[in-house]
């Protein structure tokens, strides 16, 4: 099986990336998948008072945010250390951070000095709240995006307090939004030949993903309770239990609840003047959930899911994440990426979710060992092999 080559998607752009977490690395991550040369630039041993916060370098974490990348070991804190990041900075497309704004502003490497330095760079930066306002030197973290930007309170179950969601979607889809935003930068740049500054935040883009329930506010003036697992004004939408385990199922119009009856067997529902329409529906959802949860319990999930497939009523398994891998769909697709890795051997990662017919996305390294690509990168940028000596000696990469 031959190996699998780079994409060439984004293979003429270079990448300073100076994040860590999850937000930035996530963002880059999409980049370097696409082919773009991304410089993961991190600090010599010793040097952060912070080191590892990311976790353990060859953990499944930092392996599934960091393949794709060069390593290259640089400290910001010495002037020559600057001047070899000012140094690539002018040749270099992009630089992402998620530094709390007035850390890069300490580091002088805020927009404006690097835009002095190349007009045609593109800043991406995401914090916690924003580059400016009452917030903006606030250390931001998942959860607190969380819970500041609505999603507790719309999640879990009824009078039972806010609850997180199960994973960091406010680093992750912030991290989504600043590609986006990259990206968008980079077509104006086509036409208008310079860069600018992309910014994004754990509360704007939490604030986003809220979108309908957000709306619901906004518009209606409506503040969207706990609903569990039942959807905020669909109905029957939502899980059930069999006999051996748990379905979802979606009804959305009239014509798949009717088709729900059938597969039921209980065509008088169907026509029961309670629940005729979705406002009904939703109007006596606790008794309609009361007796479909009844009927759902005699049969096993694989019967029901065959039957509601037939009748084209939404439904699906609810998997744990070992489930998820097995499921021909999910095998099919091929999101699982097998990688090897030095240490760990053959692994698998997370691929993207997004199929190009020309240039897709491709996974060809894992997470290089820490600036394992220093000399390679600084001898592209002009340095010779006195100078690089030197800055090692000294402790600069």
């Amino acid at each position: 099986m031959s190996a699998p080559q780079p994409s060439t998607a984004l293979a003429n752009l270079c990448v300073l990336d100076l994040t860590r977490a999850r937000a930035g690395p996530t963002c880059c991550r999409i980049l370097s998948d696409f082919g773009a040369d991304v410089i993961k630039i991190e600090a010599p041993p010793g040097v952060d008072p912070n080191e590892g916060m990311s976790g353990v370098r060859d953990g499944s974490d930092m392996l599934n945010l960091h393949r794709n990348k060069r390593s290259l070991t640089l400290n910001l804190k010495e002037q020559a250390g600057h001047e070899i990041f000012m140094r690539l900075v002018k040749s270099a497309d992009v630089v992402v951070e998620n530094f709390r704004p007035d850390v890069k502003e300490r580091m002088e490497i805020a927009y404006e000095r690097l835009k002095a330095a190349n007009p045609r760079i593109i800043l991406a930066s995401i914090s916690g709240f924003g580059q400016s306002g009452p917030y903006r030197t606030r250390a931001g973290f998942d959860q607190i995006a969380q819970g500041m930007g609505g999603l507790m309170w719309v999640t879990g179950m009824p009078g039972e307090g806010p609850m997180r969601a199960g994973i960091a979607v406010a680093d992750s889809s912030a991290g989504i939004y600043a590609a986006t935003g990259i990206l968008v930068a980079l077509v104006e740049r086509e036409r208008s030949g310079l860069g600018q500054w992309v910014q994004t935040s754990l509360l704007e883009e939490q604030i986003a993903l809220m979108d309908f329930q957000a709306a619901r506010y906004l518009v209606d003036g409506v503040v969207p309770g706990q609903a569990g697992n039942d959807h905020p004004y669909s109905t029957p939408m939502g899980v059930f239990e069999t006999s051996d385990g748990f379905i979802n199922i979606g009804v959305g119009g009239d014509g798949q609840w009717r088709a729900l009856c059938v597969v039921l067997e209980r065509p008088d529902l169907g026509k029961a003047p309670e629940y005729a329409t979705l406002e009904l529906r939703f109007r006596n959802r606790p008794k309609l959930n009361a007796l479909l949860a009844e009927i759902f319990k005699t049969k096993s999930s694989a019967y029901w899911l065959d039957q509601l497939e037939r009748q084209g009523v939404p439904a699906g398994p609810i998997y744990k994440l070992d489930e998820v891998f097995a499921d021909p769909q999910v095998e099919h697709l091929g999101i699982a990426v097998p990688l090897h890795h030095p240490k760990r051997g053959d692994i698998r990662v997370v691929g993207q979710p997004v199929t190009l017919s020309r240039t897709p996305a491709s996974i060809v390294s894992t997470l290089p060992e820490l600036g394992s690509h220093t000399d390679e990168i600084l001898r592209g940028a002009g340095y010779s092999d006195t100078e690089i000596a030197d800055f090692h000696a000294r402790k600069i990469v």
